[in-house]
């Protein structure tokens, strides 16, 4: 019997079909206390890393949104302001418990009548062919098993001339700012994760999913290989994190 092939669980080794259901078991235990961790993990600064996704988005009225791995909906809740009532956000994931904490929150801020929301695998999405004129998937890549397979099928379901924006942890720009930042993530997280989500291997994990993660020139060389063009990125915060944008060819 052949050996299963083998991928990354942050520096463990996993077999691939295993990976999905671990980082499944990451986020069930953090979705309750997901949305507190990050204002605690980042001092705030992800809004202003969504704000800017947001912003190169491009995003207008009428148009269809897809959010990706989109969680506890913070990008969906902005889109559905700005789409309106003639456009549709979809507000995906492939974790149950995040996406009913995304959907209550929605629910609670009530922000839901133009938003729909569907348990989905980013390697497999569940729509028709050139159903979006925007992707977003922010903090999620960097969880999937096969990221070629993820960015195939998001390009499939773009319009011509839609784009694809990728919000994600990224490398620090400086080597004092990186030194930096891994004592906070492995000293820190950890510990934070302990004694507000009473979880710290979860935390290690995710500190560990993010250098993993591609750095910004190979991600654009990913998005390039599966064919989308004008692929360009953005750093934020001295390259911490990065946005990622590409656009599908016209018709």
């Amino acid at each position: 019997m052949a050996e299963d092939r083998t991928t990354h669980f942050g520096y463990r080794e996993v077999p691939e079909t295993e990976k999905a259901r671990l980082v499944g078991g990451v986020f069930h235990s953090v979705a309750a206390r997901y949305d507190l961790m990050n204002d605690l993990m980042s001092g705030g600064i992800h809004r202003l890393w969504k704000r800017l996704a947001i912003e190169l988005s491009g995003v207008r009225e009428g148009q269809r949104v897809l959010d990706v791995a989109g969680g506890t909906g913070d990008l969906a809740a902005r889109f559905s302001r700005i789409v309106g009532s003639s456009g549709r956000v979809v507000l995906s994931d492939i974790n149950e418990s995040m996406l009913g904490t995304g959907r209550n929150k929605l629910l609670d801020h009530g922000v839901c009548a133009n938003v729909d929301f569907v348990l989905a695998d980013a390697e497999q999405l569940p729509f028709a062919d050139a159903s979006f004129d925007c992707i977003t998937i922010a903090f999620g890549l960097r969880n999937v098993t096969h990221k070629e397979r993820a960015l195939e099928s998001m390009l499939r379901v773009l319009r011509p001339g839609g784009r694809l924006l990728v919000l994600e942890f990224s490398k620090p720009t400086s080597e004092l700012l990186g030194k930096l930042y891994d004592a906070y993530s492995f000293g820190v997280l950890p510990r934070l994760g302990k004694l507000v989500a009473g979880d710290e291997d979860s935390y290690r994990y995710l500190a560990e999913s993010i250098r993993m993660h591609p750095d910004q020139e190979t991600l654009r060389d990913m998005m390039e290989d599966a064919g989308f063009e004008r692929c360009d990125f953005h750093n934020m915060t001295g390259g911490i994190v990065a946005v990622h944008r590409g656009f599908k060819a016209d018709a």
